[in-house]
């Protein structure tokens, strides 16, 4: 009876161990995504464009890479007084150096 009990006991150790160790452990993301530079710089210069406006939503659509040029594509929601509306900002650059070839904007009503 006693080598039951003992059993039991270890079982239910173990048992208690087990579930408070969780099953998948994320790590920290310790390098921003690739993307992130480009971010702040559409947000920066879309508060520049609508200087007016709230930016109240943010969204990495793409990158497209090419040899020699790249494009980051964001979607950022805006808010005024009296509307909200989209704005797809688009950053080209050149791939080696990383300088801003152009920047466009988009307006959109979703």
């Amino acid at each position: 009876m006693r080598k039951w009990l003992m059993i039991l006991l270890i079982f239910s150790l173990w048992t208690v161990e087990s579930l408070s160790t969780p099953l998948y452990t994320a790590k920290a993301e310790t390098t921003p995504p690739l993307y992130a530079k480009w971010g702040r710089l559409a947000v920066q210069k879309t508060k520049e464009k609508y200087p007016n406006a709230k930016i109240v939503d943010y969204l990495h659509v793409g990158r497209k890479q090419g040899a020699n040029v790249t494009s980051e594509k964001f979607k950022l929601w805006l808010k005024t007084d009296r509307k909200e509306f989209g704005v797809f900002v688009t950053i080209t650059f050149n791939t080696a150096t990383e300088q801003v070839i152009g920047i466009t904007f988009q307006e959109t009503p979703r």
